[in-house]
């Protein structure tokens, strides 16, 4: 399993930054991404970085989210800034495509004033 941290209660506007550990190093060399699951809604991919470090974000965080990884320290990280009430949401890692086995527990970003 993957390993999520971060997350938190922030105003509009604000700046979160996440972070995925894979103590396994299950996730070296493969394309990774950030996934979040609103309340009611399905899981979407919001930003990966491809094996080349090519990066893909979603249209809704496209300027505002962006994605990195330190293979050597097996990391993964999401910078979240002007965040917005819609990005209130519970936020994962995982392979991309995902894989099943890895999903974690997730770390919840709230968006509110």
């Amino acid at each position: 399993q993957l390993m999520e941290s971060g997350g938190g209660l922030v105003q509009p506007g604000g700046s979160l930054k996440l972070s995925c550990v894979d103590p396994a190093r299950f996730i070296n060399g493969y394309a990774m991404g950030w996934y979040r699951q609103a309340p009611g809604k399905q899981r979407e991919l919001v930003a990966s970085i491809n094996g080349d470090r090519s990066l893909n974000y979603a249209d809704s965080v496209k300027g505002r989210f962006t994605i990195s990884r330190d293979s050597e320290e097996g990391m993964v990280y999401l910078q979240m800034n002007n965040l917005k009430p819609e990005d209130t949401a519970v936020y994962y890692c995982n392979k991309k495509p995902a894989m099943p086995d890895l999903w974690g527990q997730g770390t919840q970003v709230t968006v509110s004033s």
